[in-house]
């Protein structure tokens, strides 16, 4: 009975298909409106930092060091940019946390429409695949829309998506989470090496892909951000969105740089 589990997960573990949206640039939705009003960002948006002093950054679209390999189109400063009331419940987040001897650290916030535009031109350029044995090793880059790992709008774009993960302030050190930032594929999803209980509550099952405490670090991030108002998404244990995010149908364009 237990071979019969192992084998299940493994095989669920193969799949890099999310049906519903999989990855950091993935998840489409309906345009409503866009802005490239840069007055709206100093007058509604944060720098993290400010509102967050002891998180971290590592902004890797501002670096190379992402599945593009290079710098991508909008990011001209190292910053991480968020409206106000999602850097507050992000604060608050990061307060329970540290009482528990961690620290967030933030790959990605605001990101402007330009950026995902650059997502969508290199993702027609099937001869760049630079980053392939980094990033997607297991995907061939044809099916990255077929497979919406690439797509034409992000959450990130409304101003209240960040992606993140936890560090230990006492060893130094990363949470060990199983799987690396911007992985395209199915080892990303938050129940990879578990199952849903319901529609929130993941449980763990033993296999040879996520260890147990890999899960309970995921889990770990994910209900401290589902306690102060984010809800998580389903393709990627990094990735959480403000439930009452202020500007729902807004995708904004202006640069990514410190307010």
């Amino acid at each position: 009975m237990k071979t019969k589990v192992i084998f299940t997960v493994l095989l669920c573990c193969l799949c890099v298909s999310c049906k519903q949206k999989p990855s950091v640039n993935m998840e489409a939705t309906s345009t409503t409106q866009q802005s490239d009003n840069p007055t709206l960002a100093t007058d509604d948006f944060v720098n993290i930092s400010d509102v967050v002093p002891d998180a971290l950054l590592e902004i890797r679209y501002y670096s190379a060091y992402n599945f593009v390999g290079a710098r991508v189109d909008g990011y001209e400063q190292s910053a991480a940019l968020m409206t106000r009331q999602s850097a507050d419940s992000l604060r608050a987040v990061a307060d329970e946390l540290r009482a528990k001897g961690y620290a967030i650290k933030v790959y990605d916030a605001y990101r402007p429409q330009m950026a995902v535009d650059h997502f969508v031109r290199w993702g027609e350029d099937i001869n760049d695949t630079v980053m392939r044995q980094v990033f997607y090793p297991n995907v061939d880059k044809k099916r990255l829309f077929e497979l919406e790992y690439i797509a034409r709008q992000s959450s990130h774009t409304r101003g209240s998506t960040v992606d993140l993960t936890l560090f230990d302030i006492a060893s130094g050190k990363e949470l060990d989470m199983g799987g690396p930032f911007d992985w395209f594929g199915r080892e990303s999803h938050p129940d990879c090496g578990g199952r849903y209980v319901d529609k929130v509550r993941i449980e763990y099952l033993p296999n040879d892909t996520i260890s147990r405490e890999q899960f309970n670090n995921r889990m770990l991030l994910r209900e401290a951000m589902m306690n102060h108002g984010f809800k998580p998404y389903e393709c990627e244990w990094w990735h959480f969105t403000l439930k009452d995010e202020p500007y729902p149908d807004t995708y904004f364009n202006f640069p990514v740089r410190k307010l």
